[in-house]
């Protein structure tokens, strides 16, 4: 069997923007520290992703000096940035998916921002360290805690996930189609879909649900622009149950620090493959 290897991490600061590479991170209760802690909303609370607005994919996304900066990947010049723990202290309720959770608006200036980019009204707000959004609780295990993100606190992918992919398309794609937090070298493609329960340094962790995918994965995070692939590509060979599945959802059992070169130690594979 294959050695596993920590390849890449990555964080998402604001939910649907641009990812920030690291080399090791605090794994919190909620998901790596900074990990989709903010989150646009619409005038009505209602989440802004991506899915609608693609351009979103164009907002670069980074932390210095203990400030958050929001660049343009193209015209360098739309840039803004706020303290990491700037709000204005009032809690909205705001709505992702089917979760009526709450949010604290960072200020006036930058939500005008953001509504000058998208061109219709929104808010950036920031989830309050106390506020507890549930996972599913289908698939916890322990009343566990998620961000902004979809549904579960991490995202694993395989190196040789994406590489089979590639191998299938006439133009290959990067990993920052899929979003993940964790990527790790070593093993056949798809082989994280048979983890069960697994070490990432000397933290324990659960792959409890195949991540799902939509027409995200289709748009360039370098450009902003859609297409086709590689939805209609994993259509053909990874549906199952009507869902397009690439990735695995994780849930933890404790806090801790994430580094590149950690090595993944299953402790067991899903009985079903064995």
């Amino acid at each position: 069997m294959n050695n596993f290897f920590l390849s890449e991490l990555y964080i998402y600061p604001i939910k649907s923007l641009g990812g920030i590479s690291l080399e090791k991170a605090q794994l919190e209760e909620k998901g790596l520290q900074y990990d989709r802690r903010w989150m646009l909303v619409d005038e009505e609370g209602m989440f802004i992703t991506q899915r609608k607005y693609f351009e979103l994919a164009l907002l670069a996304v980074n932390i210095n000096d203990n400030r958050l900066i929001i660049s343009h990947k193209i015209n360098s010049n739309q840039t803004i940035s706020f303290d990491l723990q700037e709000d204005n202290g009032i809690q909205i309720p705001v709505v992702i998916w089917n979760d009526t959770t709450v949010g604290i608006e960072v200020n006036t200036e930058v939500s005008s921002w953001f509504s000058d980019f998208l061109k219709f009204k929104v808010k950036l707000v920031k989830m309050p360290v106390a506020e507890k959004r549930m996972v599913d609780p289908r698939y916890a295990s322990n009343n566990e805690v998620v961000s902004f993100a979809d549904g579960y606190p991490c995202l694993l992918i395989g190196q040789s996930s994406l590489d089979g992919l590639n191998e299938k398309l006439q133009s290959s794609i990067k990993m920052d189609r899929f979003r993940p937090n964790f990527v790790f070298t070593g093993g056949t493609p798809h082989i994280e879909d048979r983890f069960n329960t697994f070490y990432i340094g000397e933290t324990l962790f659960s792959a409890v649900k195949p991540c799902s995918r939509c027409v995200l994965i289709t748009i360039d995070q370098q450009t902003g622009e859609k297409g086709q692939e590689p939805l209609r590509t994993l259509a053909g060979y990874r549906t199952i149950n009507k869902k397009i599945l690439f990735g695995q959802n994780l849930l933890h059992q404790s806090s801790g620090i994430i580094s590149v070169g950690d090595e993944l130690k299953i402790v067991d594979w899903r009985i079903e493959d064995q």
